[in-house]
Formats: C-alpha cells, sequence, structure tokens
C-alpha cells in the first residue's frame, strides 16, 4: 500500500510542500492530503492592504482547488483539533481523523499578548482575511458615526507593533484615512494615528539608513510615532503606556508578535519559550523524524546563530525543501541540510512607496522598491500556479472533501 502524506495547513509553506511534493511524487508513490479549515489560501503579506481598504478581500484570497485540481491532492477542509504522534493520527473537529505515515505540520503562529492586561480582549490582530476584512468595516464604521456623535477616539488609530506588520499597516492606513474622511465629509486634520512601539525605534534590526527613511516618509503623511514606550494595559477604549499616558481610541490593532501554534505545544513536540518547533536540519522534529514542521509554527537558525524571524520568504523555501526531503523518505537518496537564503526584505509605506534591502547591501527607495515587491508577489504566485486565479470561486469542486 502506498505510504501517505499529510500537509496541515495550505499557507505559504503547505501549500508549497504539497505541491513539490506532488511534482515529485505519482500518486502511485505516495497519497498527499492538505488539511485547510478554508477552502481557499490566503496572501497573508497583503493583508494590510485589504485591511486599509487599498486592496479586495477576494484578490488576496486564492481559490485552493484552483491550484490543485488535476494534481492528485486530497483537500480536506476542516480544523485541526488534535496531532496524535503516537498513533500516527490527526483529529480534527467532528471527530474526523486522518491518518499518516508522514505528516507535515504548517499550521502557522499565534498571536503573542505578551501578557499585557486587556490587549486580547480589546485588540484587533491582523492574521487572516475576515481579520482584514473586521478591520476595513470598524474603520468604515467609525467615519460614518464620527459626525452623528463627534467623538475625538473615533478617527484616533492605534497601531501597537511597529516591526514590518505594523509598519507596512500604518503606511496604508497613512494612505487610506484621508480618503475616508473625504468620502465622510470630515475635515482630515481631525485624523490622530498613533504607531506604540516597545524598542528605542521603528523596525528593530533593520538597516538603519532605511529606517529613518521610513519614519520620515510615514511622519509626513501625519503618523505619531511613540517609540521605547510598551503598553501596559488595554481596557475599552484606553491603551495605558508605561510612561503613565493613554490614549482614547476605538481602534486598537496589535501587530506586536507571533510566537508557535498552541497545537505544536499540545502534541508534545519540543519548543522554544516562545512556542516555536525546534527542528533538525532537514525540518524534522527531532524525536519524531516522520514529523516535519514548516513555516512559522518552527524555530529555524541563522547563519549569525540567531532565530529568523517568521516570513513568507522563509515559508516558501521550508516548503520546497519538504516537498524534496519526502520524495527521499519514499524514494531513496541523500538529503542536503537545510539552508535558508534570505535574498532580502521589503517592507512597504503604503501606495507606491517603499523601502528594501537585497543582497545583503543593495538599499531600495520608493517606487523601485515597492515595485520589487509586487515583483515578488507576482513570482510567487506565477510558482503556485496562480497568476490569474485570485477570483471569486466555487468550494464544489472535485476532489475536495469536506
Amino acid at each position: 500500500m502506498q505510504p501517505s502524506i499529510v500537509i496541515l495547513g495550505a499557507g505559504y509553506a503547505g501549500l508549497l510542500c504539497a505541491l513539490q511534493a506532488r511534482k515529485l511524487l505519482s500518486a502511485d508513490d505516495a497519497s498527499i492530503t492538505l488539511v485547510n479549515k478554508h477552502f481557499y489560501h490566503q496572501l497573508i503579506t497583503q493583508l494590510h492592504e485589504s485591511a486599509a481598504g487599498a486592496r479586495s478581500d477576494r484578490s488576496i484570497r486564492i481559490s485552493l482547488p484552483s491550484i490543485i485540481n488535476g494534481k492528485d491532492i486530497t483537500l480536506v477542509k476542516g480544523i485541526v483539533q488534535t496531532i496524535d504522534t503516537k498513533n500516527n493520527l490527526v483529529l480534527l473537529e467532528n471527530n474526523k481523523s486522518l491518518a499518516y505515515d508522514y505528516l507535515v505540520v504548517a499550521l502557522g503562529s499565534d498571536t503573542e499578548y505578551f501578557n499585557i492586561p486587556g490587549l486580547k480582549e480589546h485588540a484587533y490582530t491582523l492574521k487572516s482575511v475576515n481579520q482584514a476584512r473586521l478591520i476595513r468595516t470598524h474603520i468604515e464604521s467609525c467615519f460614518a458615526r464620527f459626525p452623528y456623535e463627534q467623538r475625538p477616539e473615533l478617527l484616533r488609530f492605534v497601531i501597537g507593533g511597529a516591526g514590518f506588520s505594523g509598519i507596512e499597516l500604518v503606511g496604508e492606513l497613512a494612505d487610506a484615512l484621508p480618503k475616508y474622511a473625504a468620502d465622510a465629509g470630515i475635515d482630515v486634520s481631525r485624523i490622530e494615528l498613533y504607531n506604540i512601539e516597545a524598542a528605542p525605534g521603528i523596525l528593530p534590526g533593520f538597516d538603519q539608513q532605511l529606517v529613518e527613511v521610513a519614519q520620515r516618509s510615514l511622519e509626513s503623511r501625519g503618523v505619531k510615532f511613540l517609540t521605547g514606550q510598551p503598553i501596559v494595559k488595554v481596557e475599552d477604549s484606553i491603551v495605558h503606556l508605561r510612561n503613565g499616558e493613554s490614549i482614547n481610541t476605538e481602534t486598537m490593532i496589535w501587530t506586536g508578535g507571533v510566537r508557535g501554534n498552541q497545537l505544536v505545544i499540545d502534541a508534545g513536540f519540543n519548543t522554544d519559550p516562545r512556542g516555536r518547533a525546534i527542528i533538525n536540519q532537514f525540518l524534522q522534529s527531532p524525536n519524531t523524524p516522520k514529523v516535519y514542521m514548516i513555516g512559522d509554527c518552527a524555530l529555524v537558525i541563522g547563519e549569525n546563530n540567531r532565530p529568523l524571524p517568521p516570513t513568507a520568504q522563509l515559508a516558501w523555501q521550508m516548503g520546497i525543501a519538504t516537498g524534496k526531503y519526502l520524495y527521499h523518505d519514499i524514494k531513496g537518496g541523500t538529503k542536503a541540510a537545510f539552508i535558508p537564503h534570505i535574498v532580502g526584505s521589503v517592507a512597504s509605506l503604503g501606495r507606491k512607496d517603499a523601502v528594501g534591502k537585497v543582497l545583503k547591501s543593495y538599499r531600495m527607495y520608493g517606487k523601485m522598491a515597492y515595485m520589487a515587491k509586487e515583483a515578488s508577489n507576482i513570482r510567487y504566485l506565477t510558482k503556485i500556479g496562480a497568476l490569474f486565479k485570485n477570483e471569486p470561486f466555487s468550494s464544489t469542486l472535485s476532489n475536495v472533501s469536506q
């Protein structure tokens, strides 16, 4: 009987793993089952654009059936409840179970709230298309309500965290909020946009010259940075800072940290203090070599012996590498240790503006950097065969089970 491969999660890592494994392994070599809680793949790196209203939801979600149709990959729509490594089973909601010979865990990350009281209860997060839609709808509501309620906190927007995710969201909002104000007949001077960061500066760890460019660009569009000021408590409509100050707002969006997926911890895998899975040089769980851990749920150590930040670029590479490893598991051959190749990083700052550094030393600014980021998105869509497939879709296509 052919071995079974089960892949949990159809994000960047999981989807590319499934496609790469099927490219190398025939249906006679192995069965491949891809489990995801939606029938669509989400372009997580573009969620900030949807949250601000700059890009439609349908442009950042892609039909999974349209990508895997004809590739002998079975798509199972379901939410993972438990990973049982002793019995090689994955338990889904509604008491459904999947047996596996090889398991790939690509379940992404959870939000890290750092035990800040009230943060989880009163802040929006941005990790899915649905959350982006919720934020956008809320912002639209704030502008619709302001002419009637005249409360300043309706037009006071606070973003917690000034890493890549926070800065990209702030950049989109800096461009979008004045347009919302114009549509509602509200003076743009009434808008306040804050970005709060516990570290001394924005984009921690990024090239300082690019940081300065980014900060000038955003400040010129009205962004107020509060750096070195950790959030210590969040109440309904109030954000408290360590220096004793507080901000009254109807909109608190938290982008300040991620941790490993709780399912990985609950399954008993070895993890670091942030809940990310410890893996070997072949991306396997050391104590369960037939289980691969990839994407944001895994801890990858870089060449400077420090953990690499979870990025789409890293997830792509892990997915492709694991597809190859599965081929060697089943067909034989020698595995090569996983070595990440981070070619650079680009942070968008709104419409047609960005900063980035590629090939370790080449700095990019403005429209050129923005075009480079767009080119990366196009390259990824081409890689998964979905360049023109991010359109409305049916969830009733063949080779799909629920």
